[in-house]
């Protein structure tokens, strides 16, 4: 694996999550992964926006919205996620 294709979790934090389409969704809050495998399973959403009020998204029981890492297809300057794979 190249060094350039290797990202550290607190590189990640704080980082704005938006769609494929550019809807903002929120900052990146912490990381939820499967202690076994090191598998990334969520992203917990902080600071979200009135647009994913109306997504019917995983929370936690403390009703912090989750989004799927299955659904990121880029990290950069933000985090994009595909839409149509949250929801």
């Amino acid at each position: 694996m190249a060094e350039k294709d290797k990202c550290y979790s607190k590189e990640l934090l704080g980082k704005t999550i938006v769609s494929k389409s550019g809807k903002k969704f929120g900052e990146v809050g912490d990381l939820i992964y499967e202690v076994g495998s090191g598998e990334l399973i969520h992203i917990v959403l902080r600071n979200g926006t009135t647009y994913i009020d109306r997504m019917e998204l995983e929370k936690t029981k403390d009703g912090q919205v989750l989004i799927p890492f299955s659904a990121v297809i880029a990290t950069g300057d933000y985090i994009v996620v595909a839409e149509e794979d949250i929801v």
